[in-house]
């Protein structure tokens, strides 16, 4: 008995020390970059436009570009995914041909790099479509490239969902419209709002597609088809080529995990709104 007692607590010791490391690396990331770039954070950084190739002024035109390139990329993939994952989940014959050749597809384009994404995206969107170098062209590259990601989360969340939710469905004679938007959807919604977090995440951190498709420029857009340099691209900028750039990548790049931040209480917030109004 005083074996196992021992054993179950050095298992909790391992598991407690395990956790204590991953809160630590959030942490000395952002005290390493609060270091450097704190003192820069002030309103006058959120409004202004970047002078002197980024070491004075600050990043709005920046952060409208970043705002715009998300939605864009966002609601491509979750209008795209959404539907896929659906198909892959509730498809009626699992074992079908097509299913197979869509899960075969998500995983290749899962493993392609983000530098082809990018050549991708300059050549269909900015070239072959004719939107050039713009916020669309970037949207629409990061799209491609976080929607595998999307629908194998959402495919999970939506696995997830109980079986008893099913024969409810069938119980109250619900069309499948009907299960899938009363539902399945609201049940998988903690699970789809994971889903959206991390691919926003992913998009949010490319530089490689964005600087192909979307540009290099500091102004501030105008309009979807406007050029626009993401808060990445910036922080890239400023970090490799711009010397006496490093404490604005810092101020920048916390202003960019704010924002993840952010994003993420928002689809939390909006999932538990969701799963509460459909209960």
């Amino acid at each position: 008995m005083d074996k196992r007692r021992l054993r179950d607590q050095l298992q909790g010791s391992a598991i407690a020390t395990l956790a204590i490391l991953v809160l630590l690396a959030p942490l000395s990331m952002l005290l390493s970059l609060g270091g450097e770039g704190l003192q820069l954070l002030d309103w006058k950084f959120l409004s202004q436009a970047p002078r002197d190739a980024g070491r004075a002024g600050g990043i709005a035109p920046l952060l409208l570009s970043t705002a715009w390139i998300l939605a864009v990329c966002m609601t491509a993939a979750l209008s795209l995914g959404t539907a896929c994952a659906l198909y892959l989940n509730e498809s009626p014959d699992q074992t079908s041909r097509m299913r197979r050749r869509v899960s075969v597809s998500l995983d290749i384009l899962a493993g392609v790099p983000s530098i082809v994404f990018g050549l991708f995206g300059y050549l269909f969107f900015a070239q072959l479509l004719g939107l050039g170098f713009s916020i669309a062209s970037g949207g629409l590259t990061l799209a491609c490239m976080a929607l595998p990601l999307y629908v194998r989360l959402a495919q999970q969340a939506l696995a997830q969902v109980p079986a008893s939710y099913r024969q409810a469905g069938e119980a109250l004679d619900l069309s499948q419209l009907g299960f899938v938007r009363r539902i399945l959807l609201p049940a998988a919604a903690p699970g789809l709002a994971a889903a959206v977090i991390i691919s926003a995440g992913r998009a949010l951190a490319e530089t490689a597609v964005l600087i192909f498709t979307a540009g290099y420029v500091t102004r501030m857009p105008e309009s979807w088809l406007d050029s626009g340099r993401a808060l990445s691209v910036h922080i890239y900028d400023l970090a490799m080529n711009v010397p006496g750039g490093s404490a604005p990548a810092a101020a920048t790049a916390l202003v960019l995990l704010a924002l993840l931040i952010l994003f993420n209480i928002a689809a939390r917030a909006l999932a538990r709104r969701w799963q509460q109004s459909n209960a």
